[in-house]
């Protein structure tokens, strides 16, 4: 094989943003990119690590050989190695082997890489990322898809375990049988949105994703580059919306990874305290440097650009914003100002914000951030940190603690229940009941409700009727929508045989139905972030366990009622106060005997009688049904 040649696709332009921080694109620039120079085609290969003394690029194209080909330094003070290799072909491992200033000799997986060989193997993979897309007709429409006034009705998977092969060895499907499979589901449920756990490459296939190292790489777990490009693409001509989540919080320590890469603390923090984190064992990366920003704008860009998901959702966004995260007292390095506040990582969130929205416009990033940090949702130039949604995280602790009391004690705890109303426009909010909450001894969803088992099934019914009422986005990860009885497992498959149970089967259902009634109702989404959606009816029937509200969408002339009933004792002659005269027709009842309730309902819906009440006008005398949530839209002066 032929030597390394001097060769470059960096301009003076590319090494200006990448100090800077701002470049956007270096999977463009560094990396292995397979080039034809001067009539001879092979790889152009591009690494930074500006301690080295020597780097060279290993394979099996070069028998692992250390000494074979050693790449150029740049000239500049930018830190880059490259050089093109002429005959290596795609499909080819390798690693770059650095010798560094200090005495290290290191190996280590190219941090830009487009694919690796699967786990437990290191190595990276030199590929082709050409893909002939289908999707230009949900692009087309993604604005309108994406808008925050749009139903978001998200279902949450780990392509792992969603659905296995048992009788074979157990084995994971792959981007390509996954596609058909988890379309037709998701389309025939009425989910607009799928949210993958974290695809790219990670190391422990036990952490879910969450510890990764491939940060422009899908896992080979599940098959190639182009295959989850399918995947994607075959959602999108489904009209199903793809959200990724990322973690630019930390990174494993994996000795081929990026950690101390050039022998120095390159990505990470120099300083233990602030480059440790101690939940996760895990390196955090230094936002201070203009490289490693530019690196993590890439990646960001990269998934929405070259993958064309629809939505980012970071992950552990409040272990970047503090730097006392985890951390006792002398644990940790305070800011500049003596607090506590993450300057650069709180900089680096606002840049990527901007560049992401900046251009790419009809895309998303979402926010799991478990503090009150405020203004996480608004732009950057309010002082925001400009994300478009967040995880409401406040929401899901207290609506599970509310749900998981016995009916009985539930009136001591109502306000934990409306609480979340206070602070419900503070952000744009998104409502998860995600794979945190059925993990680590938790249970499952329906674990975690009381009573007998019709009793715990209600409780889930009431508990989704609630939550697909209530102001924000909605999510839900798999499993939950057919109440699933154990904790998840990620080396197992959902429990799909129990949708031959009709009780299961009606779960499922409901939710499929709550999917379509969010859908076609603006009450229920259009103003999902905005007060004038929301108006209480009555949330002080503490004693019977009720609540009321109603929602409505901008014009106003759209109404949804809800009344829910937490307590498993039906209610006769229920009076609640509407606005308006005319018919309410019952559109949902969580205790319908399709899905597995009493039957206990109002034949209908009820005609309003002119009768003041809850400080309105007219009123409906409603059957309440046992652990039971209804709603009612209002049709105006129409014949039943």
């Amino acid at each position: 094989m032929s030597r390394v040649r001097p060769y470059t696709r960096l301009t003076d332009l590319d090494i200006y943003l990448f100090r800077e921080g701002t470049h956007l694109r270096l999977y463009e620039k560094l990396g292995a990119h397979p080039e034809e120079v001067e009539g001879e085609k092979g790889v152009y290969f591009a690494v930074w690590a500006p301690n080295a003394a020597y780097v060279s690029v290993i394979g099996d194209f070069n028998g692992w050989d250390r000494s074979a080909h050693p790449l150029f330094r740049r000239e500049d003070e930018s830190g880059i190695w490259e050089g093109f290799l002429p005959g290596v072909k795609p499909g080819s491992l390798y690693k770059y082997y650095l010798h560094t200033r200090n005495g290290y000799h290191l190996e280590k997986a190219d941090p830009l890489a487009f694919f690796g060989e699967p786990p437990p193997g290191t190595a990276s993979r030199v590929w082709d990322l050409s893909y002939s897309w289908n999707d230009r007709g949900w692009r087309e429409e993604r604005s309108r898809r994406n808008a925050l006034s749009a139903p978001w009705l998200i279902y949450e998977v780990h392509l792992g375990s969603w659905r296995r092969v048992p009788e074979e060895g157990n084995r994971f499907l792959t981007y390509r049988e996954l596609a058909p499979l988890l379309a037709e589901y998701v389309k025939e449920m009425g989910f607009t949105h799928v949210e993958f756990l974290p695809v790219m490459e990670h190391p422990f296939y036990g952490s879910w994703g969450y510890q990764v190292l491939g940060f422009f790489s899908p896992t080979s777990r599940y098959g190639t580059p182009q295959d989850f490009m399918y995947l994607v693409d075959y959602l999108h001509q489904q009209g199903i919306g793809v959200i990724l989540d990322w973690v630019p919080s930390h990174f494993p320590t994996d000795g081929h990874g990026l950690a101390f890469f050039d022998g120095t603390h390159l990505y990470e923090y120099e300083d233990f305290r602030k480059r440790f984190h101690p939940d996760w064992k895990s390196y955090i990366f230094d936002y201070g440097k203009g490289e490693v920003r530019s690196f993590l704008l890439s990646s960001a860009h990269f998934w929405l650009e070259r993958y064309h998901a629809d939505a980012l959702r970071l992950d552990a966004v409040a272990s970047m914003l503090y730097l006392d995260y985890s951390r006792g007292p002398g644990e940790w390095v305070p800011n500049i100002y003596g607090g506590k506040e993450n300057l650069e990582a709180i900089q680096f969130l606002r840049l990527l914000n901007e560049k992401l929205y900046g251009t790419l416009p009809d895309i998303q990033t979402i926010a799991e951030e478990s503090t009150a940090w405020p203004l996480v949702t608004r732009p950057v130039y309010v002082g925001g940190l400009g994300f478009g949604m967040k995880w409401n995280l406040g929401w899901m602790n207290d609506t599970l603690f509310y749900f998981s009391k016995d009916p009985i004690y539930r009136k001591y705890h109502h306000d934990t229940l409306t609480f979340s109303l206070w602070y419900a426009f503070s952000e744009n909010f998104i409502l998860p009941l995600s794979h945190d909450e059925v993990v680590h001894g938790k249970g499952s969803l329906l674990g975690k409700m009381p009573g007998d088992p019709w009793q715990k099934r209600a409780n889930l019914r009431a508990l989704f009727g609630y939550m697909w009422a209530h102001p924000g986005k909605k999510l839900l990860f798999m499993g939950g929508e057919f109440g699933q009885w154990r904790e998840w497992n990620h080396e197992e498959s959902l429990d799909w045989h129990l949708l031959a149970y009709p009780e299961h089967e009606g779960i499922r259902l409901l939710v499929r139905d709550l999917n379509r009634v969010v859908r076609e109702n603006p009450a229920l989404h259009e103003l999902d972030f905005s007060p004038e959606g929301f108006e209480w009816i009555d949330f002080h029937d503490v004693e019977k366990s009720v609540i009321s509200f109603l929602r409505r969408d901008r014009s106003g002339r759209n109404l949804v009622i809800v009344v829910g009933n937490f307590t498993p004792v039906p209610r006769y002659g229920y009076r609640v106060g509407v606005p308006a005269p005319g018919f309410y027709r019952e559109i949902l009842n969580t205790d319908a005997r399709e899905y597995g309730g009493s039957g206990h309902g109002n034949l209908g819906g009820r005609r309003a009688d002119p009768l003041p009440f809850h400080g309105r006008p007219y009123s409906l005398e409603l059957t309440l049904p046992p652990l039971g949530v209804l709603y009612f839209r209002w049709e105006g002066d129409v014949s039943d």
